[in-house]
């Protein structure tokens, strides 16, 4: 997995016709969110677990120690973010490549509870007041807010943000704020958030913990530039030494105006924050091992299996540590990218799968460590399994008035069939070239290839920017081969493979996504959504355009509860398992984790995120222990 982008508080645009749950959109839930009165957080679903007053979040250490340089290789960003390069500081834009973690610049109007599903909590606001519509959302900003040089935040700079964002912002920012109707003014600590009507339950935290930014400095800056100045933040973190495309550090901010507040005590304890940017996995690899790194998160299990057994580890310098994944479902898959019309049609789609041997690739390659994944939303409640229940029937039934669904879909969910494992299975080939037949495609007798009645080959790339594809994919592409597609793999720089896969130039190219842990509509139509298909920047990979797909994501942004919600899923899963559009490969239970013996953190780690560089702090006895402090 090169990375797993978060899909995290989106909403894309409202649904043109098909099928809505009822006349009107569902605002939030009302038992835990009343309108008219201040509020100090809201859930989607009316329950939160903090009551007003609380002083810090479950999760946090108020007791723990600030100071240290953590140095650390992020294993998951956003926006227009690259781990392995940057070219800019602007994080907000699709052009360019900006460092990880600019986001720690900034703060939001409310954040979320990292130990709740769908909860967020007041933070530049220090109340919220819900209309009775709920259209309105009117928040009250704290007097003491402060930029980094010492100015006042103000809610003009609330509504520059989110109208700037909704209108230039990176499509992955953008998509909250498409039912955004307006940012209005109140006074000078007063901002109102309209929403047009269809506006999901989540929408509103989608907004509020998108980041505020300076409304003067952008009057001089201009948002869509690529620029290498700094901007003017207000988060507990500003930008410090950096050296583009090598490394960049964050540094505490040791007068941060909210850092009493509950909802930042306990949290950001490192003084410094570095991330080192390398081209090549084996020498970020190198790095860990000469203590150049402190935390590394290994993605590749050969060498978690192999490698992990330096002089550091069985001295007890560094650990090597299983820690459990979020409760959030995930998905790694392969795109077949259907603007290319040789891969619109789902038999070219399953026979190329056919060819890939998950089984022989996990003993053989993984040692055993991942398990086959066959859904979109794998390890999560959202995952269909079996048969459907009589709730998933009712809503097939209610989406089969209006929309053709695909055959099998009320059958068992859709699972590939293994493989014998032996990395030859015959009865696989034979029926990828059936189905590639049935597709219109037959084996040239001059050539060997497979072509279609115009004569045209059916070729095949595979887009990677990480040369440990190679090994990985390398018997897939055989595979291919052998039976008569021309099958290959590109690998290009971090920078190239950014901008080919923003603008959907790529045959087949592999994602990771790690969805919120109760996946929103704007998240859901950025990846499978019609409108999303012709969106550059978007995650729809494969150029998913399908109204039923739409249709599905609509009931799910119409959900009042979180069984509503969880059944509208897993018809959504049925769906798009048997569209084939994504081809889920592997999956697994844990972060596996490497890093140097000199830090404190607190167990159990929250359930739905894990920002390390915010929760751990640096422990000066252990440092000095390892001649490290």
């Amino acid at each position: 997995m090169t990375g797993c982008p978060p899909i995290d508080r989106r909403h894309f645009l409202a649904l043109a016709g098909g099928v809505t749950a009822s006349a009107a959109f569902p605002a939030l839930a009302r038992a835990e969110n009343p309108s008219g009165e201040p509020l100090h957080g809201l859930s989607a679903f009316g329950d939160l677990k903090y009551p007003r007053g609380f002083t810090h979040f479950g999760y946090a250490s108020p007791d723990a120690p600030a100071g240290g340089t953590f140095r650390f290789q992020p294993s998951t960003w956003i926006s227009n973010q690259n781990p392995n390069t940057f070219n800019t500081l602007n994080s907000f834009v699709l052009a360019g490549d900006a460092p990880p973690r600019m986001e720690l610049c900034f703060d939001s109007l409310m954040v979320d509870g990292l130990d709740e599903p769908d909860a967020a909590y007041c933070h530049l606001a220090e109340s919220v007041v819900v209309s009775e519509d709920r259209n309105r959302f009117t928040f009250a900003l704290r007097p003491t807010a402060r930029w980094h040089d010492g100015t006042p935040l103000t809610a003009a700079d609330v509504a520059f943000s989110m109208l700037t964002l909704k209108e230039k912002g990176n499509p992955k920012l953008a998509v909250n704020l498409t039912v955004l109707a307006d940012a209005i003014v109140e006074d000078e600590l007063t901002v109102t958030l309209v929403f047009d009507g269809t506006q999901s339950a989540q929408a509103i935290l989608a907004a509020a913990t998108l980041p505020v930014l300076s409304k003067a400095w952008h009057e001089v800056h201009d948002f869509e530039e690529t620029t290498m100045e700094p901007p003017l933040g207000s988060g507990p973190y500003r930008l410090g030494a950096f050296d583009p495309g090598l490394y960049v550090e964050y540094e505490r901010v040791d007068d941060y105006w909210g850092k009493d507040l509950a909802t930042a005590r306990g949290l950001d304890h490192f003084r410094t924050i570095r991330i080192d940017f390398f081209a090549e996995r084996q020498a970020a690899f190198e790095a860990l091992k000469k203590g150049l790194i402190d935390w590394r998160e290994e993605s590749v299990s050969l060498f978690w299996a192999t490698q992990y057994d330096f002089p550091a580890i069985t001295e007890g310098k560094v650990a090597k540590a299983l820690f459990d994944n979020e409760l959030r479902p995930r998905m790694q898959a392969m795109a077949l990218n259907q603007r290319r019309e040789r891969f619109r049609d789902r038999r070219v789609r399953d026979a190329i799968a056919l060819c890939f041997d998950f089984e022989w690739t996990n003993e053989r390659l993984f040692h055993g460590l991942y398990d086959k994944s066959h859904s979109t939303f794998s390890g999560s409640p959202f995952e269909a399994t079996g048969l459907p229940g009589e709730d998933e029937l009712a809503l097939m039934d209610h989406l089969s008035a209006q929309f053709d669904l695909p055959e099998g879909v009320e059958g068992e969910a859709w699972r590939e069939t293994p493989s014998n494992g032996s990395g030859r299975d015959s009865q696989r080939r034979r029926s990828a070239i059936r189905l590639l037949a049935e597709a219109g495609w037959r084996g040239d007798d001059k050539s060997g290839r497979m072509v279609n009645a115009a004569g045209e080959q059916l070729a095949l790339e595979f887009l990677f920017d990480s040369k440990a594809f190679e090994r990985i994919f390398g018997p897939w592409v055989e595979t291919l081969n052998g039976i008569g597609i021309d099958a290959t793999m590109r690998f290009v720089d971090s920078s190239q493979y950014e901008l080919r896969v923003k603008t959907f130039d790529f045959d087949a190219t592999m994602a990771g996504i790690l969805w919120s842990p109760t996946p929103q509509a704007s998240g859901l139509r950025d990846v499978f959504g019609s409108q999303a298909a012709v969106t550059d920047g978007s995650t729809n990979l494969p150029g998913v355009a399908d109204p039923l797909v739409d249709a599905i994501i609509a009931r799910i942004s119409a959900a009042t509860t979180r069984q509503e919600h969880k059944t509208a899923m897993r018809v959504l899963d049925r769906v798009l398992r048997l569209r084939r559009d994504w081809i889920p490969n592997w999956t697994s239970a844990n972060h596996r984790v490497a890093y140097w013996e000199k830090f404190g953190f607190k167990e159990p780690k929250p359930d739905y995120d894990w920002p390390v560089e915010r929760l751990w702090w640096f422990d000066r006895a252990k440092a000095e222990a390892l001649g490290k402090a």
